[in-house]
């Protein structure tokens, strides 16, 4: 018990750092209304290896951290939406069976290659979502309706694929995809939180049934999932996303939105530079 209480009191700096994370996730999803994972994942994967934790253990224990904090924040969010009429159930229906079959064998993809994999791939999609942001916003639609069945198969094959793997909701890569198809804004980022409960449960369970926990994991990790991490972030960011919500009322969003564009750009050619060597 001693040695249990004298590692509680050596992690009080993480604490601190992880009470920071929600803070910063939920504030920035208020604001910019992305998803909390594109925010969590990187945090804690710098956050990790400053107290002593490799850098692929800390990608792997990021991410699936991340799902879990995506869980109990997407059922809140897709009651709002579905109250607000923001939920296409026609597109849901459709695509839950891809998303859950990818989230499955994405989260054991992910399991099973190597943190270092992962790290590029995040790095990749969070400059393709920046460019997204600083290029693409308010630009027409590519296209006046999605495909037909098989398109929307591979659509949501690839949303939940890739999302499940990097350890972000649905909203991330789903939003941009369905309103380049012309489905409207709302309904768009509605329909994804739906996206993001469907990936993240089945991945987050996964890889508790399946994953080992690093030797290097810092104190409270089950898994790959740290209960310390999840149960600090999760209701602060609840917490402080509405308050995000109010301050971008308040504040120019469209100067706000580049500049969280240019650091998630930023951050991704870290990540990318880190994992390759450089």
């Amino acid at each position: 018990m001693t040695e249990l209480l004298n590692e509680l009191a050596n992690q009080w700096p993480i604490m601190i750092a992880l009470v920071a994370t929600g803070i910063f996730a939920g504030l920035l999803a208020g604001l910019f209304g992305v998803g909390g994972g594109i925010v969590i994942v990187p945090v804690l994967y710098f956050l990790l290896q400053g107290f002593g934790v490799s850098a692929e253990s800390a990608m792997m224990i990021a991410t699936a951290t991340s799902l879990a904090t995506i869980v109990p924040t997407s059922v809140s969010s897709i009651r709002s939406h579905y109250a607000k009429g923001n939920v296409d159930l026609d597109i849901v229906k459709y695509w839950t069976g891809f998303i859950l079959a990818m989230a499955i064998v994405g989260s054991l993809f992910a399991h099973y290659v190597q943190g270092q994999a992962l790290t590029v791939m995040f790095a990749a999609i969070a400059i393709m979502v920046s460019l997204n942001m600083l290029f693409r916003a308010g630009a027409p639609a590519l296209k006046n309706e999605l495909p037909g069945r098989f398109g929307q198969g591979i659509m949501a094959s690839t949303v939940g694929g890739l999302s499940v793997m990097i350890g972000i909701g649905g909203g991330t890569i789903g939003v941009p995809l369905l309103s380049a198809f012309n489905v409207r804004a709302h309904v768009a980022v509605g329909t994804a939180a739906v996206f993001g409960l469907i990936i993240a449960l089945p991945g987050v369970l996964t890889l508790l049934a399946v994953a080992q926990t690093p030797m290097d994991a810092p104190l409270g990790t089950f898994g790959l999932v740290n209960i310390p991490a999840f149960l600090l972030i999760i209701p602060l960011t609840i917490l402080c996303a509405p308050i995000g919500v109010k301050l971008g009322s308040k504040l120019e969003p469209k100067q706000l939105k580049r500049a969280f564009a240019v650091v998630l750009m930023l951050t991704g050619i870290r990540m990318l530079m880190q994992a390759l060597g450089h």
